[in-house]
């Protein structure tokens, strides 16, 4: 047992004993199993949430989810950064012949051989992600998930000084440390709230003993924020929707008619022409979209078709129905969704799967149409102009 890897706080009456683990380390599982043997505390904690608890238990869950109520949900995009990051732990595993999330595993069985109170101590990974996207405008968005689309294709080796970092990292801040650094302020949502979560709800585990299971970059945090009292229900909320992207996401498209439908009236050649550009650079970047995917050539034309319209209004996006109509042309079978959890370790595996090329599909898609809307609409303003000046 190394001692240096444990913290011990006495606190209320409480016996609290932090394992700080690496990752990406076998020695740190089989510290877990010896100090949980050694110390048989009342209540284990890991660094997990139910959701992420499920991915470890529950080997077959894939085969029960439905993809279309993933995309109605709009939640194919979070589904696809979950895999991107299965993929990332993958690559880990098979370079130093760990299994990922080994230590915590560690903690959840010997738990139950102790017969200990498991209290899963993180919080929900969806709500972190919701406080990271709320945080970063519409620009950091599309950073975001262009930095975690890149990732895919990123399989080269990690050197050794990679590696010394990486165990002493949270493994999620892992994947988005470049992004971080560009973006402090994700540093909140992803190590600090999350260090005040977990201090949190390991002082309030039960029993008088307490071993938690943790990341050793979360030790720091936890030592200062278990001394202080932390409200669960604010950390656990999704932030408010801003009304501004709402006001914003409806006045463009109203303002887009609005120049069109003046310049067909002083100039309808040029109205046509600015109608042509608003279609064709939609139509066109969100079908290449689409196409990256490998979507199906009836999905890529129904981007094309789409985008121009659900453009110009918010409540829909052309990757929705690029992505519907991809399942019902290429509906996943029961093998697709065993086969996900190796196929999401490769390049070629996520575009061969038909899970996440829907996945693919829907987000590359809306990031055609995204970027379609911003070249087709200053286009249109660029011809508004030239018909004025000229006129």
């Amino acid at each position: 047992m190394c001692e240096e890897n444990i913290t011990r706080i006495d606190l209320d009456g409480k016996e609290i004993i932090l394992i700080g683990t690496a990752h990406v380390s076998k020695q740190s599982a089989e510290e877990v199993k010896e100090v949980i043997e050694a110390e048989r505390p009342d209540s284990v904690c890991v660094e997990l949430d139910g959701q992420r608890y499920q991915a470890i238990v529950a080997e077959n869950q894939w085969k029960s989810m439905d993809i279309f109520k993933v995309i109605k949900e709009k939640k194919a995009t979070f589904l696809l950064m979950n895999l991107v990051i299965s993929s990332f732990q993958k690559r880990l595993a098979k370079q130093f012949g760990i299994k990922p999330g080994q230590e915590m595993i560690q903690g959840i069985e010997s738990a139950k051989e102790i017969d200990a109170h498991l209290v899963l101590a993180d919080r929900n990974i969806q709500i972190t992600f919701s406080r990271i996207w709320h945080g970063i405008g519409l620009m950091g968005k599309v950073q975001l998930l262009l930095q975690i689309f890149f990732s895919i294709f990123n399989d080269e080796d990690i050197s050794e000084e990679e590696l010394e970092k990486l165990k002493s990292q949270d493994m999620l801040n892992s994947m988005l440390d470049d992004f971080t650094n560009s973006f402090p302020k994700l540093k909140i949502p992803l190590i600090d709230e999350r260090d005040q979560y977990l201090a949190q709800k390991i002082k309030e585990a039960p029993g008088n003993k307490i071993v938690a299971v943790l990341g050793a970059a979360h030790i720091p945090g936890i030592k200062e924020e278990i001394k202080k009292e932390h409200d669960l229900m604010a950390l656990s909320q999704v932030p408010a929707k801003s009304k501004a992207p709402k006001i914003v996401g409806w006045t463009i498209p109203l303002l887009i008619l609005g120049i069109i439908g003046y310049t067909f009236y002083t100039n309808p050649s040029a109205g046509i022409n600015q109608t042509m550009s608003w279609v064709l650079w939609n139509g066109f970047l969100s079908a290449i979209g689409a196409a990256i995917a490998l979507g199906h050539p009836f999905s890529i034309i129904t981007a094309f078709v789409i985008a121009p319209l659900s453009s110009l209004n918010p409540l829909l996006a052309a990757g929705w129905f690029a992505g519907i109509v991809e399942v019902y042309i290429r509906r996943p079978n029961v093998e697709d969704f065993e086969a996900l959890s190796e196929d999401v370790f490769t390049i070629k595996g996520f575009w061969r799967n038909k899970v996440t090329r829907i996945l693919l599909v829907v987000t590359l898609t809306n990031l055609g149409s995204t970027l379609g809307t911003v070249i087709g609409g200053a286009d249109v303003v660029r011809l508004f102009i030239r018909t004025i000046w000229g006129g």
